[in-house]
């Protein structure tokens, strides 16, 4: 048995051998990976880790940046950041404490908040009921007045455990819909979105800073000195070059302009400084409010009512969302269209700048000019006679002229001129979405392509950039580079950068743009089919004109819809300011451009010009009335004397208490009569009469009978010139005044075709 058991323990020995050999080596594996992960961690892994630690440790609170105003060219403020609130509450925190207090908080809530904020009860009560976290919006940017009211409810009802405020920052417009369409505006998280928000959303946004703080392990924040502070870097300011009172002008010309003629397709235009490209107004109608941008604007509600669609349905919803975007669109600047007769002004400048004609040749026009086979019409079908000039071609918009110069300078030179003036080229404006130019290619430029391009027609434009062609004509050649920030600003306001004007290039001489500007100045100021842009006191040189739309077809397969526009500048024989205004389709029965566009084109330079320190020359027809009251009488009937206007003294007292019209207003200097009221007697109340369609004497004589005084626009000569009617009148017909006031009368030539 001794030997049995001593063979026993000597065959036992090697396996536990090997076992322990085994196991050793299982551990020395295992320490070996436990010290590669070790290490791994330690040196490879040690930056995820540590922030995992630090996530767990820490909080940050988001310290929001200030977005930067945007001011115009005077410093008014066009857009800023204000506070507003956001009033949330915490549907698990409700159903916590109505258990533990046996209160339906939820009924509570649901129907005060409803009737504070005009919020869906039922829809927020069903929040309440069906979710269970930590915060639910009542309502975003909720303005003082709302959340002070909250306030009142939270601390009346006892729920400043269960509803709570937010404070945030929110855009504002405090001009509504002044300038919307350069503006833009921005989205819910204050990025911008169209516009001058969009384009310097960097430049305005700032950087957000945070507040990082340690935290214990119930979650509360630690003593200060474990907190770090990144304070907030606030967005910068833009200065731009618009000016409110020229920008308010010519909004207001282009809300006529759609009333009077019935615009099917939006109205804009554009006020530029010719030297240097300044934008100083820039306008669409009718404008969208960007406090509010989701909301359509009447125009476009009127559309969506009048389409027959089932509000809903989907066709409802893409049909107002293509709306919505037509509205937010800067027609100025993202649509193209066929510029007409403006671009008359390239073609003839053209043909100066390479020789190929002078002001001495002489054309005719039997109403049409045949190219390649075909007859092409000028507007005057019986034609505007043989043997007349150069500068009364382009006076009277003659289409045969433009042929015969573009035949001159050839396809090749005539494409090269629309690239020198800009056409191929973005502008270069600091707006976004520009359009770009479509064009004929070169190689598909045949005898009628370049016949129909010399007047304008089949090919389109922006109107940015027709405005920016037309400038380089107005300030002696040269094309610049429009714009509309002039400067950066910081919080302090110091300069943080500023504009520099850059000139592209020289594209005709001074020679050849002083020339034109002459011709289409003295179109204006004489017969030509400018004269109803024509503004008492100044130098304008403009073209009118009216285009085709080829995109839309009637049944026939004929072009009905219209472009009627006008561009000018003044003064015409120096520096000064160009003006576009262009009539998408206008509906009513005459649609040329001299009458859809001049008039108004006109009204905007007769408010800016003055408004901007041009000093009217020559002779005028209107006057500025004195403000007499306070005056000695005498002193008053010297001044009205020395100065031509005709008067009436009512009652006998010595100082002048009253007067009609009132001082600051403008009157046609020969046909007033300004009444001075010495007592406390009030001014009759007459109606006033019908004017509208009468010639300018006729007016007058109604007008004068009637006990008003008359101030006449748009035509010179007016008592004896012909062709002429009063268009609009400034007080209604029909309408209480007092006697002596003073009715506003454009009159229009209505035999300008172009």
């Amino acid at each position: 048995m001794s030997e049995l058991s001593r063979s026993c323990g000597h065959a036992a020995l090697p396996v536990t051998r090997r076992r322990t050999k085994i196991t050793a080596i299982a551990f020395l594996i295992f320490a070996a990976y436990l010290v590669t992960n070790i290490f791994r961690l330690q040196y490879f892994r040690h930056e995820y880790y540590k922030d995992k630690v630090y996530d767990q440790i820490t909080t940050s609170s988001a310290m929001r940046a200030k977005r930067g105003n945007i001011y115009d060219a005077n410093m008014n403020l066009l857009a800023t950041t204000r506070t507003v609130w956001r009033v949330f509450l915490s549907s698990r925190d409700i159903k916590k404490t109505e258990k533990a207090d046996g209160v339906d908080y939820g009924e509570k809530i649901a129907d005060g908040l409803s009737s504070l904020l005009g919020v869906d009860k039922e829809n927020l009560l069903s929040k309440i009921r069906n979710t269970n976290v930590l915060d639910i919006t009542v309502k975003r940017s909720v303005e003082e007045e709302e959340y002070r009211a909250v306030l009142g409810f939270i601390e009346e009802a006892g729920l400043e455990k269960l509803v709570f405020t937010e404070a945030q920052t929110s855009r504002y417009y405090p001009s509504g819909t002044m300038a919307a369409h350069v503006l833009g505006f921005t989205g819910s998280d204050n990025q911008g979105l169209y516009g001058l928000e969009y384009r310097y959303d960097e430049t305005l946004a700032g950087k957000d800073g945070y507040y990082v703080y340690a935290k214990d392990a119930n979650g509360q924040a630690l003593p200060t000195e474990y907190a770090t502070y990144f304070p907030a870097e606030d967005g910068y300011s833009l200065v731009t070059t618009l000016d409110s009172y020229i920008q308010g002008a010519l909004e207001g010309e282009l809300e006529k302009i759609r009333i009077n003629h019935q615009v099917n397709n939006r109205v804009t235009g554009i006020v530029m400084d010719t030297t240097t490209g300044a934008i100083l107004a820039m306008a669409t109608s009718s404008p969208f409010d960007p406090n509010d941008p989701y909301t359509l604007d009447s125009v476009s509600e009127a559309k969506l009512a009048a389409s027959g669609l089932s509000p809903g349905s989907d066709e409802y919803r893409a049909y107002k969302r293509e709306l919505m975007q037509v509205m937010w669109s800067n027609k100025a600047v993202s649509e193209t269209y066929e510029p007409g007769s403006t671009f008359k002004i390239v073609t003839v400048a053209t043909a100066l700048e390479r020789g190929v004609a002078t002001m001495s040749d002489r054309f005719s026009c039997i109403g049409y000019y045949e190219v390649g086979g075909w007859h092409i019409k000028c507007h005057k079908v019986k034609g505007h006679g043989s043997g007349f000039t150069l500068a009364y071609g382009l006076q009277m918009s003659c289409n045969p002229t433009m042929m015969q110069l573009a035949e001159r300078i050839g396809a090749q030179g005539f494409y090269d001129s629309v690239g020198r003036f800009g056409y191929f080229e973005k502008t270069g404006i600091d707006l976004p979405s520009e359009a770009s130019t479509i064009f004929h290619k070169p190689e598909n430029i045949g005898s009628t392509e370049l016949a129909t391009a010399s007047f304008g027609q089949r090919f389109k434009v922006t109107v940015i950039g027709q405005l920016t062609a037309i400038a380089a004509v107005a300030n002696g050649g040269n094309l610049v580079t429009p714009y509309v920030v002039e400067k950066v600003i910081d919080s302090e306001g110091n300069t943080v950068t500023k504009h520099e004007n850059t000139v592209r290039r020289r594209v005709i001489s001074e020679e050849v743009a002083r020339t034109v500007s002459a011709v289409l100045e003295e179109g204006v100021s004489g017969d030509g089919g400018a004269k109803n842009a024509r503004v008492p006191g100044y130098k304008i040189a403009a073209k009118t004109g009216t285009s085709q739309k080829f995109d839309v077809l009637d049944a026939n397969g004929n072009s009905y819809l219209r472009i009627g526009s006008t561009v000018a500048f003044a003064p015409s024989d120096g520096s000064g300011i160009a003006v576009i205004i262009v009539v998408d389709e206008p509906t009513t029965a005459v649609k040329y451009g001299s009458v859809v566009a001049a008039p108004y084109v006109a009204e905007v330079m007769a408010k800016a010009l003055p408004y901007l320190g041009y000093e009217r020359a020559g002779e005028e027809d209107e006057i500025t009335v004195e403000n007499f009251v306070g005056m000695h009488v005498d002193t008053a009937k010297k001044k009205l004397t020395d100065a031509g206007i005709a008067f009436e003294v009512v009652g006998n007292g010595s100082t002048v208490l009253r007067q009609t019209p009132g001082g600051g207003e403008r009157v046609t200097t020969s046909l007033s009569r300004v009444i001075l009221y010495t007592e406390e007697s009030l001014p009759e109340d007459i109606v006033v009469p019908d004017l509208v369609g009468k010639s300018a004497a006729e007016a007058n004589r109604i007008a004068i009978d009637a006990g008003f005084n008359i101030c006449i626009r748009g035509v010179k000569d007016f008592l004896s010139v012909e062709g002429a009617k009063v268009a609009m009148q400034s007080l209604p017909p029909g309408s209480v005044a007092k006697r002596g006031d003073v009715i506003l009368l454009t009159l229009l030539y209505y035999d300008s075709e172009d």
